[in-house]
């Protein structure tokens, strides 16, 4: 059941990644509130997997059990959650959603990464993968990933359509990532 909403959710992510936000960033030059929606929702329901698979006391993983792995996950945890939310709040909602576009951003954690939302959200599936390992949380491991670089490749496109040599120039100088 488990491996099946798995599947289910990486054909979801690849009709809006690959097909409806990608086609709305060839026609219209920017998202529509509905794919906006449509990538939080999918993002949403990847974040929420390990409550399909996680042993009946998860939520209280806050109480602190002194084992190592817990130690750094929850430090993954609190890491990723400032680099992906503070990278929004930073960035401003509309622009971290797709739909208000004011130039190509160079500054603030985009001078470490070209993706510090994403890289944020890994580290958060990292930390929660470390705390509970399994199986599953392997399987979330590679179902973030394969999910955000969908999403990044939509967006460089756009991009490279959108800015051109600047955006190539911007490229060669930043990771992806984190790491070339």
């Amino acid at each position: 059941m488990i491996l099946m909403i798995f599947v289910i959710l990486l054909i979801a992510a690849y009709i809006v990644f690959r097909k409806i936000v990608r086609r709305d960033y060839l026609t219209k030059g920017g998202l529509t509130w509905l794919s906006s929606l449509l990538q939080l929702v999918i993002f949403t329901a990847v974040m929420c997997m390990p409550y399909l698979y996680n042993p009946p006391a998860w939520p209280w993983f806050w109480e602190l059990d002194g084992t190592w792995n817990f130690a750094a996950g929850l430090a993954l945890i609190m890491l990723g959650f400032i680099a992906a939310f503070g990278t929004m709040l930073w960035f401003g909602l509309r622009r971290a959603f797709g739909i208000k576009s004011s130039g190509l951003i160079r500054t603030g954690p985009y001078r470490f990464s070209r993706n510090p939302q994403i890289l944020g959200g890994y580290l958060l599936v990292i930390g929660v993968s470390l705390q509970w390992p399994s199986f599953y949380s392997l399987l979330w491991i590679a179902l973030y990933a394969i999910i955000g670089h969908m999403m990044i490749l939509t967006e460089e496109e756009f991009l490279t359509n959108q800015y051109g040599a600047a955006y190539t120039h911007y490229c060669q100088q930043v990771p992806r990532y984190l790491v070339r």
